[in-house]
């Protein structure tokens, strides 16, 4: 099963790649610029089929993908008749929104998977259902029963247990009317609370456990919870990326030296399809919670790569949206002294800066993989 976990992670990963190569690909389209390939996958090509000028098709390394827009530089030779088709020829608000889209629709997809979890699948909460009877209670005294469900509270219908919960413990010892559901039948039961101290707080209780479980929400109670923990995740991710220079000592130790993987360290796309492959198999979990767990790994992965493409850093999109932006503040200023517009920064001109960026970015990666195989990240789900 986590072969198969592992797996599943890895289709996700590449429809992810191809969420994002669509994103790029529908605005360049809609912009008129023209796209000669989209893949998915490097290396030899397995498969393609042309639709109009566009070749689509699968190569032999499914490592990611891409989609090759014409004239990304002016240095690039267009076909005669087609050249204000090319990428460089474009405004730098239509660069910028192409070179963009492809976060974008990261950050849309990370968002449409929550809100799938929250309506589809359900999150963990504590449901008002007893798990667990404590000897001497008043639950006990009036006969409440493990597996009973509480469907009401002085004659008012349980919605949300986290909060109904509340009118026990502010009851204040008063007797209590509970809607009880045993095995089909409706029941009524009577229960007065006692004081007791918990935690070091003193509350108002019956003396039974809540089970924990998956609960669906309601569609738009799904569509703000979906935003607030994407914008949750949004933020974990950017402290992340601040952080993650100064944890690079650490992932070294943990892979030369064997030190122990810290879980919110460092880690690699194999340790995230690890992680996955674990709580998919898990025995310790229910099958909605394996798939809730995936759900929520993907959804955070999408949402932490889209940002991570808009660092402003070649070959990254968001250093190709800094070029653009640099060529609108050049133009501005050269507006405010009276002369013409500078021509287009050309990207190849700052070729070494993009290779110290590749090289320390294929070391981390080259760096993560070691660890991820030699020293992985364990949860024990």
């Amino acid at each position: 099963m986590q072969i198969l976990g592992f797996l599943a992670f890895v289709v996700a990963l590449l429809l992810s790649v191809m969420v994002h190569e669509f994103g790029h690909f529908i605005m360049a389209k809609r912009f008129g610029m023209k796209v000669s390939e989209f893949f998915l996958g490097f290396g030899q090509k397995i498969w393609s089929t042309r639709r109009g000028e566009t070749e689509f098709g699968l190569k032999a390394i499914p490592a990611g993908g891409y989609c090759k827009i014409e004239g990304m530089t002016p240095g690039d030779r267009m076909s005669e008749g087609e050249e204000d088709r090319a990428f460089y020829s474009a405004s730098s608000g239509r660069k910028l929104v192409v070179l963009g889209a492809g976060s974008f629709l990261h950050f849309v997809l990370g968002y449409l998977l929550l809100f799938v979890l929250f309506a589809g699948i359900g999150t963990s909460q504590l449901l008002p259902v007893v798990s667990e009877v404590v000897q001497g209670s008043s639950a006990q005294s009036v006969g409440i029963q493990v597996g009973d469900e509480i469907t009401s509270i002085n004659g008012v219908k349980v919605r949300d247990w986290d909060t109904d919960v509340l009118k026990i413990r502010n009851s204040q010892g008063k007797e209590l009317t509970l809607g009880i559901k045993r095995n089909g039948q409706d029941l009524v039961i009577r229960a007065s609370t006692k004081r007791e101290t918990v935690d070091g707080k003193d509350r108002y209780i019956l003396g039974i456990m809540s089970k924990v479980g998956l609960k669906r929400a309601g569609f738009i109670t799904s569509v703000k919870n979906a935003g607030l923990v994407s914008r949750e995740l949004l933020t974990q991710s950017v402290s992340s990326l601040v952080k993650l220079p100064s944890k690079v000592p650490a992932l070294w130790g943990q892979t030369v030296n064997g030190d122990k993987r810290d879980p919110n360290g460092l880690v690699g796309v194999v340790g995230v399809a690890r992680v996955s492959g674990e709580a998919l198999s898990s025995a310790k979990l229910s099958l909605k919670e394996r798939v809730a767990t995936f759900i929520l790994i993907v959804a955070s992965l999408n949402i932490f790569v889209g940002l991570f493409n808009l660092l402003p850093l070649l070959p990254l999109d968001g250093g190709h949206m800094a070029v653009a932006i640099a060529d609108e503040i050049r133009a501005f200023i050269a507006r405010l002294r009276g002369r013409a517009r500078p021509a287009a920064i050309d990207v190849t001109s700052l070729t070494p800066i993009t290779m110290v960026v590749f090289v320390i970015l294929a070391a981390l990666t080259v760096l993560l993989l070691v660890a991820d195989i030699v020293n992985p990240v364990l949860l024990n789900l």
